[in-house]
């Protein structure tokens, strides 16, 4: 299983630091490593990006073949303005592949740690 890991709050910057350090030692010592994570500065800025139907989305998306965003809008019954808005906010932020003509979620779980 592959699992999207999400910080929100804290030091970003710092982590993300961190994390290159460490998958850049990693990489030398011949390593093989698949990790994804992202990081937003606030649960504001999470929930703005991961909305309920984008979350539908991914879901839709993770189960099934999908080809087109016009093939997505009519299999969730939405409007294919939204769906394309929605696509391209999820793909800016790192959630969703659209490389290679299909859309892609290739993660099962998205894991969140909040700082208080």
């Amino acid at each position: 299983m592959t699992d999207m890991k999400i910080t929100v709050g804290g030091d970003v910057v710092e982590e993300a630091g961190r994390r290159f350090v460490e998958a850049w030692r990693r990489a030398e010592r011949g390593e093989t490593f698949d990790e994804r994570r992202l990081a937003f500065e606030s649960w504001e800025s999470l929930a703005r990006v991961l909305t309920p139907k984008r979350t539908q989305l991914l879901r839709y998306v993770r189960r099934h073949d999908v080809a087109s965003i016009r093939q997505l809008a009519s299999a969730l019954g939405r409007d294919y303005s939204n769906v394309h808005a929605d696509v391209r906010t999820l793909a800016a932020e790192g959630l969703l592949d659209t490389t290679r003509g299909r859309l892609r979620a290739d993660y099962d779980v998205i894991e969140t740690r909040i700082a208080l």
